[in-house]
């Protein structure tokens, strides 16, 4: 192990050999074993910088939400997701090793501060440190007051960094996300922005962003995959498939990109482009074990579901429940629309059955929700 430490940081100084750039490369290809291993490899080569160390807590922690089939941005699109959506229940394994890489990145950071309160370096990986454990609680624990906990001290942290060096940009991602997160709470949490001493600006949040997007370093490609998040959510359709467009190409193997695409353009009106975008990752699904074809019928079947394709939509959709791997965040939403199809052409009791499913899935979701009020009453498009 040691004789791979070595060799390790011997690749480091090589000329062209950028293991940062390579773990990275495949972090946001999805290919997340990969990226694993790569900075796993960086914590052995060089034990004392904390950074690593948080980079390997950042690709446990998606390798895991990954897994469960919850990154996809769909599920942060409703104001209130934070309070109501159901707890993520991963590996406690992957849980034990994520944590276990922050906590050891903040005790390497803090032991730094002891000597050197103005080491930017530390500041920065000790607020990246809050800042992944906001990420967990937030994904993954639904822990929202716990979360906006870490965002203030990761907020602070990165505040001081700024102060050292205001041209530091990958530290303003922290404040865009915190100022954006706290100013989109429901009214009756948004309080805890006082008790924290900050009320959060949604605009503000997502002009910080925007920042990081063009400017930043190693934040950048964070902050423009953010940044078509936050744009969906505001129904900035046209500016999400802008940032989209780019991140397709710097990383091609990422198919999530593809259908966050094909959202984009549908929302937009444009439903044979959003169709030939989601074919297309249909073809690179048969091709690639990678990816979950129930996922594309799904997002195939729910531009065909708005565009009253009801026939095609049905058919994708029962793809998607009769696929013997599903992942309940779709299997809760393809559920829901099935029962909506058959209520809308007057399959009443089948489309009840539907939306029992749907709550069996995942009960505690927004989707289950809206499944249960269909129970009594019949799905109708709003006119």
């Amino acid at each position: 192990m040691r004789r791979l430490g070595l060799l390790w940081l011997l690749a480091l100084r090589l000329p062209g050999a950028d293991p940062v750039s390579q773990g990275w490369d495949h972090f946001y290809n999805l290919e997340y074993d990969q990226a694993v291993e790569t900075f796993r490899r960086l914590t052995e080569a060089t034990p004392g910088q904390p950074l690593y160390y948080n980079y390997l807590a950042q690709a446990v922690l998606y390798r895991e939400l990954y897994r469960l089939g919850a990154l996809e941005s769909e599920l942060l699109t409703g104001n209130d997701h934070f309070t109501r959506s159901e707890k993520i229940r991963p590996d406690p394994a992957e849980s034990a090793r994520f944590h276990a890489a922050v906590n050891h990145a903040m005790e390497l950071a803090s032991l730094r501060l002891k000597t050197s309160p103005r080491d930017e370096q530390a500041l920065y990986a000790l607020g990246s440190s809050y800042a992944l454990r906001t990420n967990f609680r937030f994904l993954v624990e639904k822990g929202w007051r716990a979360a906006v906990g870490d965002g203030a001290q990761a907020r602070k942290l990165h505040n001081q960094v700024l102060q050292i060096n205001p041209a530091n940009h990958d530290a303003l991602l922290t404040q865009g996300a915190y100022d954006y997160i706290i100013g989109s709470l429901p009214w009756h949490t948004r309080l805890l922005g006082f008790l924290v001493g900050h009320r959060g600006d949604k605009n503000r949040g997502i002009r910080t962003v925007e920042l990081v997007a063009q400017t930043g370093d190693r934040n950048r490609v964070d902050a423009q995959v953010l940044l078509a998040i936050l744009y969906r959510r505001e129904k900035r359709y046209a500016q999400a498939v802008e940032i989209l467009d780019p991140l397709i190409r710097a990383y091609p193997r990422n198919y999530l990109f593809r259908l966050e695409k094909g959202h984009m353009l549908s929302d937009l009106g444009k439903k044979d482009e959003a169709l030939a975008v989601l074919r297309e990752v249909e073809e690179l699904a048969r091709e690639s074990p990678r990816i979950p074809l129930s996922k594309i019928y799904y997002e195939i079947g729910n531009v065909q579901f708005w565009y009253n394709d009801l026939d095609q939509a049905l058919e994708n959709m029962r793809r998607v429940t009769g696929s013997e791997k599903l992942d309940p965040p779709t299997g809760v939403l393809a559920w829901m629309r099935t029962g909506q199809i058959l209520d809308l052409t007057h399959r009443r009791q089948e489309a009840q059955e539907a939306y029992r499913q749907a709550i069996r899935v995942a009960p505690q979701t927004a989707a289950a929700e809206e499944s249960r009020r269909y129970l009594s009453s019949p799905y109708r498009r709003k006119t």
